[in-house]
């Protein structure tokens, strides 16, 4: 059952783009920039992933207050978080650093690998770790981690392969499902949401 998967879990990772976001990707001209903001979206040099290298162009994405809480609450409830995702932002790094997560890693086409990499840093088994996606990019993950998530505008291919899938669509709390799942799973969740409404961040 998804619930004793879920009260193994000690990491939550998540992808970004139609996960954390609602998948849309808005490419605006820099100010002063809009005559050449013909620039393509090009492969960066220090990987594999997608980002923007103009400076004439800003690459934006929404993202949802109540997954904000969220990583609040996975945090007040013992738990670290972190994203892998395939293109490289800006805006990304900043909400990042805004939300305090574990882990960042962009760019990255190998996310197995890179989960590998951040278990061993853990010190943390496969089964103690969930992962939260919705495209095919996010399947060599969710077939090896102890729970997998899959967002309710997951591809079919995705939702096949979960454990849980979210409520809420990604970008509109899906983030808050997964990680109340989880910490409602392990018992910590009224625990976790009396810190934070008593002010613990």
């Amino acid at each position: 059952m998804s619930e004793s998967r879920a009260e193994r879990i000690k990491l939550v990772l998540f992808d970004v783009d139609g996960v954390l976001t609602d998948g849309t990707i808005l490419l605006l001209p820099a100010p002063g920039g809009a005559k050449q903001a013909t620039h393509a979206t090009r492969r960066k040099k220090e990987g594999p992933g997608f980002g923007i290298l103009s400076r004439d162009i800003i690459e934006a994405k929404g993202f949802h207050a109540h997954d904000g809480t969220a990583i609040s609450l996975a945090r007040l409830g013992g738990l670290k978080t972190g994203v892998i995702t395939k293109r490289i932002s800006e805006t990304v790094a900043l909400r990042a650093r805004d939300l305090k997560l574990d882990y960042v890693r962009q760019g990255i086409q190998d996310k197995f690998t890179v989960f590998q990499e951040i278990l061993a840093a853990e010190k943390l088994s496969a089964e103690q770790a969930a992962y939260v996606g919705d495209d095919l990019i996010d399947l060599p993950v969710m077939r090896r981690c102890g729970l997998a998530i899959a967002v309710a505008n997951a591809r079919p291919e995705v939702k096949r392969d979960a454990h849980f899938v979210t409520e809420h669509r990604g970008g509109e709390g899906a983030a808050r499902d997964a990680i109340e799942f989880i910490l409602k799973a392990q018992g910590t969740l009224e625990r976790a949401v009396e810190r934070y409404i008593a002010g613990e961040r």
